[in-house]
């Protein structure tokens, strides 16, 4: 077999078929819709993935068997049924109307191939290895997990080279607001750890998994923000000014948070300060302890029949100070879960509180130190034991708290 000729398809508003309804087609569908490929789907019956897509309006639906005629029109035709005899019909209609054909059923019968496909922002690798899809697969895989760690260059600049003109046509430089996650640098997502790989500066949080800045470039910023100096309306109104001032000399710069930049995160803040000064803002949610930290503990925060809600709420002022928006009362009335995070320090008073206003002495209840990581720390308890506990095992921040019965509903680990 000769080699194929590699092409990128623009298929923007061009109409592709796609003939079967099952799991192949499953697969397929979302990355054609992704290029803006007009899809239609000819099937006489759908998956309930396809069928959702489908009830979206995303994708026309003809629910019958294929037709010769089906072909008309089509820039692209990809075949996912397993009946050879079907999927040969197909294809022979489309190469008598000179349509390239692709068979998920058998490859050498085919016109054109499906490459294992990765993405990296901008960058998309395709890789056929001569008709060999397990071994396509596995230098797809590698060339991946090389862009994600940055042992491959990705989208970031070689060090020692400028990229002036690519800056120029971004525009200048901008910020991105990403959440690490909670701990486990293997939480930190796709895209959050795709732009850490491309970032000139990164200022970042002291929950920030350290393993992520050890893959950092050598040249890049670094900039600690728990070590920024005054009080913590001054070190913010400091991260602001970096992150602006750096931002507007044509950099990349990345805002590392632990968790999600949004969630107690003071994200909001930042955002506010640069869209001020009239720099970009991108923002990469991440993972919230409010659910990891739990999750891996074995306490799902919300579970058919014992829980329908879930309050995550910020414990760092207690329930009697006047600056607190928390109302403590109304979440000691709920029966749903209560999260708690930086709550730590206040944990008497929070315990003491709910307790006061109705919420059971024997309500479940446990604290999760330092969650996803290898120092992680889990401790059960009820309600009325949980301050007194805590404090006597010497649990230290960061925790989570979380209060429900939940917390007893699957075994103990």
């Amino acid at each position: 077999m000769t080699s194929p000729y590699p092409l990128a398809l623009l298929l923007q508003g061009r109409r592709v078929l796609v003939v079967g309804g099952g799991a192949v087609a499953t697969r397929r569908v979302p990355a054609l819709l992704d290029a803006g490929a007009r899809v239609e789907v000819v099937s006489p019956h759908l998956t309930p993935a396809l069928r959702a897509l489908v009830d979206a309006g995303r994708v026309r639906w003809s629910e019958r068997r294929f037709q010769a005629s089906d072909v008309d029109g089509a820039w692209l035709v990809q075949v996912a049924v397993d009946d050879r005899a079907a999927a040969a019909a197909v294809s022979a209609a489309a190469l008598e109307r000179r349509v390239f054909c692709v068979r998920a059923d058998d490859r050498h019968a085919a016109t054109a191939w499906t490459p294992a496909t990765t993405r990296h922002g901008a960058v998309t690798v395709a890789v056929t290895a001569g008709g060999d899809p397990p071994r396509a697969v596995v230098i797809r895989d590698a060339i991946r997990e090389g862009l994600l760690d940055g042992t491959l260059p990705g989208c970031a600049t070689p060090a020692g080279l400028s990229d002036a003109p690519a800056r120029e046509v971004l525009g200048g430089g901008r910020v991105v607001l990403v959440g690490a996650g909670p701990g486990d640098p293997e939480l930190i997502t796709v895209k959050g750890r795709r732009l850490l790989a491309e970032a000139d500066v990164v200022v970042a949080d002291r929950l920030v998994p350290g393993l992520l800045l050890d893959e950092l470039r050598p040249e890049v910023e670094l900039v600690d923000a728990s070590k920024i100096p005054y009080g913590p309306a001054k070190a913010q109104e400091e991260i602001n000014r970096i992150l602006v001032e750096r931002a507007a000399a044509g950099l990349m710069v990345v805002r590392l948070k632990g968790g999600d930049p949004y969630v107690f995160g003071r994200g909001g803040e930042e955002a506010i300060a640069c869209a001020q000064a009239g720099v970009p803002v991108t923002v990469v949610p991440g993972v919230t302890s409010s659910v990891a930290a739990p999750a891996v503990a074995g306490i799902p925060v919300t579970h058919r029949g014992v829980a329908h809600e879930f309050t995550v709420v910020s414990g760092h002022v207690a329930p009697s100070d006047p600056s607190s928006l928390v109302d403590w009362p109304a979440l000691a009335r709920m029966r749903g879960t209560l999260v708690v995070l930086m709550g730590l320090k206040n944990l008497p008073k929070i315990a003491a509180t709910l307790l006061a206003h109705g919420r059971a002495p024997e309500t479940p209840a446990a604290v999760v130190q330092e969650g996803t990581t290898g120092a992680q720390r889990v401790l059960r308890t009820v309600l009325s034991e949980v301050a007194a506990e805590t404090a006597e095992a010497g649990f230290r921040p960061p925790a989570i708290v979380v209060v429900g019965e939940v917390v007893d509903v699957l075994p103990a680990g």
